[in-house]
Order: C-alpha cells, then structure tokens, then sequence
C-alpha cells in the first residue's frame, strides 16, 4: 500500500495549476494579509467561503492532507485556548460591552460572549487561511513559480531559492517517512499505541537524522549550483516561464476588488473590528 505524502506539487487539471505562479503568490499574500488585519466577521464568513469554495475545484484530496490538517488543528485550538487563558476580557475590552455566559462579573476566568466572538473570528482567519496555502502549495509548479518570480523583478537567485525549497518539501517527507520506518523496524513504537512520551523521543530519533541528512543535500546542491557556475550572470533564460493569460488578470482582479472591499470596510467600521453589540 502505498503512503500519499503530505503536501507537495501535483498536476491536476484544474484553472487554478494553469494559473502563474505570481498570480496565485499575489492573490495570497493580499488576501492573507487583508484577512489577517480586519476583524469584520462578515468578510471574514465571505472570504472562507471562497478558499473553501477554490480548494474544492483544487481537487485535493483530503487523505493527502488529513496529517497537516491535524496538525493545525491542533496548533489552532491551542493557540485560542491560550488566548482565553492569558487574556479573557480581551474581548470585552475591544467591543466596550459584557455579556456574561459563565462565572460572575469579578471572576477572572469568566466567560463572556464578547470573547467567545472574538475567539470565533480568530477561528475564521485559520479557517480561510490553510485553504489558501494548501491551493498555492500544491498546484504551484516549483520551477514556473521561480520563472514568474523573475518576471516580475524579483532576483533569479532568490526565485531559484523559492523553488528549490519547493520542491524539497516532498524529499523531506519522503525522508522522514523511511526514517519513521526504519526506527520501527527497529523495534521503536512510535504509533498511537505508545505513550505520549515513548513518542516524543521517537520523534527526536527521526528529527535528528533527518536534519542531517538535509544539511548532506544542502551541500550536494550547492556544490552543483557551483560548478554550474550559477549566480555568475545578470540574467538567465527560464524553460517554465509562462506568460500571464486571461485568467491570471481576472483572477488579480477579483482579489484586488476583495482587497478594497475590506478596506472600505475600515471606514465603514470605525476601524478594524465589527462590533455587533454596539447599541
């Protein structure tokens, strides 16, 4: 039976590989970076629509993305619990009011639904957030990223930087899956079976490994950047490039449309922050 990895570069048929590269960084670093700075739940709901809507037509299996997903779940709901944990009247303090659900006024760790709502518009932004980088991940062809990164002015040593880290993220979960392997063989129990702490070293088992055998391939791919006499020109020729097309402009077009949505929306507001309790 043979183990999907877990992200990595696939060519599906879909409008979204045939987009650039540079197309498709653009639209995520706009919407990410709009997404991450509004608290307008609203738009927030809105643009999680359309990642999940988008990751949909990716065709991107879930079974090739049930580890990561997991993963971030986890790092999510620790991150909001201890958002709670360090700061439960935040939400108060942003929105002016206090509602109590649980617990009494002069409690700290009471439970308003203030913060509830401000927790649940953190939630929003990882929701529509993974979407996105899961998309741009896996239908970005490495080298035609780097031919779109140059294109549009960015240094062709960087550019061949990006796609060379690319790529190398399915080697390196192809290596640690044969590290994983071979420490079982060996008689470590590193499944769901063992204790938390069994697993924790057998993780550091595999890490220290694959960290050198990174650094080993590292090595082998600068000294064949060197003797290819690589970063000696001003220019290079690109075999990947690809011109932008229709799409690309329409789809540039949709976000910048969205981007300005959520601008307008500052004023709308009075700031950041939608504040449906206010009277």
């Amino acid at each position: 039976m043979t183990h999907q990895l877990l992200i990595g570069y696939a060519d599906r048929q879909t409008f979204l590989n045939r987009l650039s590269g540079s197309t498709k960084l653009l639209c995520f670093v706009g919407l990410s970076i709009i997404g991450m700075t509004t608290y307008d739940t609203r738009y927030l709901l809105g643009i999680m629509v359309l990642s999940l809507i988008l990751f949909h037509f990716a065709k991107i299996k879930f079974h090739e993305i049930s580890f990561v997903l997991s993963v971030i779940l986890g790092f999510s709901v620790l991150n909001l619990l201890m958002v709670y944990v360090f700061a439960p009247h935040y939400g108060v303090s942003i929105y002016g009011t206090e509602h109590l659900l649980l617990g009494h006024h002069a409690a700290y760790f009471n439970l308003t639904t203030e913060q509830l709502f401000y927790e649940f518009n953190l939630l929003l932004k990882y929701t529509f957030m993974v979407p996105l980088a899961l998309i741009f991940l896996m239908t970005t062809n490495p080298s035609e990223f780097a031919a779109s990164l140059n294109r549009i002015g960015v240094s062709y040593r960087i550019s061949y930087s990006v796609a060379i880290a690319l790529r190398y993220i399915p080697d390196v979960q192809s290596d640690y899956r044969t590290i994983s392997l071979a420490q079982q063989a060996r008689g470590f129990e590193i499944s769901k079976k063992a204790s938390l702490m069994t697993r924790a070293r057998g993780g550091v088992q595999i890490l220290l490994p694959l960290i050198f055998s990174s650094l080993d391939r590292i090595e082998t791919i600068s000294q064949a950047m060197e003797l290819r006499r690589f970063g000696k020109g001003k220019r290079r020729t690109w075999y990947m490039a690809q011109r932008f097309r229709r799409n690309d402009y329409l789809a540039l077009l949709i976000v910048g449309a969205l981007i300005i949505l959520g601008i307008v929306l500052f004023k709308v507001n009075g700031g950041r922050f939608w504040n449906p309790f206010h009277a």
